[in-house]
């Protein structure tokens, strides 16, 4: 059953980039770790204010759309261009949540609200402008927040921490505002457990992204144009990124709300005239299987089986044949024993499949569509690449003869494992011969039995059904050919 896609965006307003690396923030780390971190430049048309920034990021179309110029948001334009949260309840009626203390984002209070119609609030204003009262309503803020994302099932949140930059405003970029950013990554911890602790947690896919608005200067205070306020970020993780990938290109304000759609699987409409797209990422690895992925073998595999089958008695069936695409010979010897009236010994006919496969690999392999080129490319990113193939060590040199094996870091054959696909060990020991985490690499694969054994290893995966139709999922990706992973992988502008 397809896990549900769900989507929580943490706002902090007011977090430098730059006082992240002097700060123990371990609950973002865990999400730059599992996803990526980048930085954002506030675009020069924005002023450096926490209503222009927001607005840009809820609704993914930059000022001179929306129209929120300062933060008093009279003259906005929020109604032709919503929220993340109130486009998706009014036109999909998706179960959506917004919660904040700062009340122009959830209340009527100067030309608000921006968060228009989500169909859950919370509201916890604060008491005074002090540092103080800021961290008591994040806290009320996170309390409830804590609950509903527990307790009840909304598809996509947006939870908004706002003491950081009060503290800044107050008292400058100090020890107190540390502590500040200290307190909010605490609370950031406590919505991450909240996921964890959903009763159908391991029914969902979660994609949890973490935002800043702007930075400060040294003193405190921002709206002007320097690095220092100019300088946002931008963490995610999720099913559909990769551990550590690198972004393709500069990350803006504008692709937050692109990517909370892309994330629900959500294909924005072209009226919607979004400026944000999802951030494209290049991954730390690749492993690539061979078979049907890199070289057109299949057919030769399906012949050489069908060759092998009728020369034991039993004439091989479409339904048959797709069953052993992906497999050893050691598998389809022992499933042949099983069909074949006159069958030999399985390592006769194990035997007898590598022998005749390799034959025919030996008269000559045909590259799939985009395969050099795409290995060409993640070369000159150097972006390290394996081969994983549940094929013979024979046939795998044999077809190295044609890929070059100096493409490849490491290439992993049947035998070299306790375990072939679909179980986890191949990937496994190719992404630690690349000293990598699994979730670290990208898996290509072109069938049900080799994606099964990338996704039991904990790799994301990338199909490019050969043979047999494969389905997407969260953490998984269906393309019509390596061509359009390649498109995909091109920087920005080459």
């Amino acid at each position: 059953m397809p896990r549900a896609r769900r989507v929580l965006v943490v706002g902090i307003d007011g977090v430098r980039l730059d006082t992240l690396a002097r700060v123990a923030t371990p609950h973002l780390d865990t999400v730059t770790e599992a996803g990526f971190l980048a930085p954002v430049t506030v675009a020069e048309s924005t002023p450096t204010m926490s209503g222009p920034c927001w607005a840009t990021i809820v609704t993914g179309v930059r000022v001179t759309k929306h129209a929120v110029w300062s933060n008093d948001f009279s003259g906005h334009r929020l109604g032709v261009f919503p929220d993340f949260t109130t486009r998706l309840a009014r036109q999909d009626g998706r179960r959506t949540y917004a919660a904040a203390a700062w009340e122009p984002l959830v209340t009527v209070a100067d030309g608000g609200p921006m968060f228009r119609r989500p169909t859950r609030l919370t509201h916890h204003a604060p008491a005074a402008d002090t540092p103080r009262a800021w961290e008591d309503a994040d806290e009320a803020t996170v309390r409830d927040a804590v609950a509903v994302l527990t307790q009840e099932d909304p598809e996509a949140s947006f939870v908004y921490l706002g003491a950081p930059d009060e503290t800044a405003h107050h008292l400058g970029c100090g020890t107190a505002y540390e502590e500040s950013i200290a307190s909010a990554d605490s609370r950031l911890g406590r919505l991450l457990t909240a996921l964890r602790a959903r009763p159908s947690y391991e029914e969902e896919a979660w994609t949890v992204l973490v935002v800043t608005d702007h930075g400060h200067r040294d003193e405190g205070g921002h709206g002007g144009t320097s690095e220092a306020e100019r300088t946002a970020w931008l963490a995610c993780a999720g099913p559909d990124i990769t551990a550590g990938a690198r972004p393709l290109r500069p990350v803006r304000h504008e692709d937050v709300a692109a990517q909370v759609y892309a994330a629900l699987d959500r294909t924005p409409d072209s009226h919607w005239t979004l400026d944000g797209t999802a951030v494209p990422t290049l991954p730390q690895a690749v492993l690539f299987d061979m078979d049907g992925t890199l070289v057109d073998t299949e057919p030769l595999w399906l012949e050489a089986v069908r060759e092998v089958a009728a020369a034991h008695g039993h004439t091989l069936t479409d339904e048959e044949g797709a069953g052993v695409l992906g497999r050893t010979c050691a598998d389809t010897a022992a499933y042949l024993a099983t069909l074949s009236p006159r069958a030999a010994d399985g390592q006769v006919l194990e035997s007898d499949l590598e022998d005749t496969f390799l034959t025919a690999v030996e008269k000559g392999v045909r590259l799939r569509p985009g395969a050099r080129d795409l290995l060409e490319r993640l070369a000159d990113g150097n972006i390290p690449t394996a081969l994983v193939s549940a094929s013979p060590r024979r046939v795998v040199d044999a077809v190295l003869k044609t890929l070059g094996a100096e493409v490849f870091r490491t290439t992993v054959a049947d035998g070299e494992t306790d375990r072939s696909k679909p179980h986890p060990d191949p990937y496994l020991e190719a992404a630690a011969r690349l000293h990598l985490p699994p979730a670290a690499c990208l898996v290509v694969e072109d069938s049900p039995t080799g994606i099964a054994a990338a996704e039991a290893a904990g790799c994301r995966a990338v199909a490019v059904p050969s043979a047999t139709p494969i389905d997407a999922a969260p953490g998984r990706r269906v393309i019509g050919d390596l061509t359009a992973l390649l498109h995909a992988w091109v920087p920005q502008g080459t």
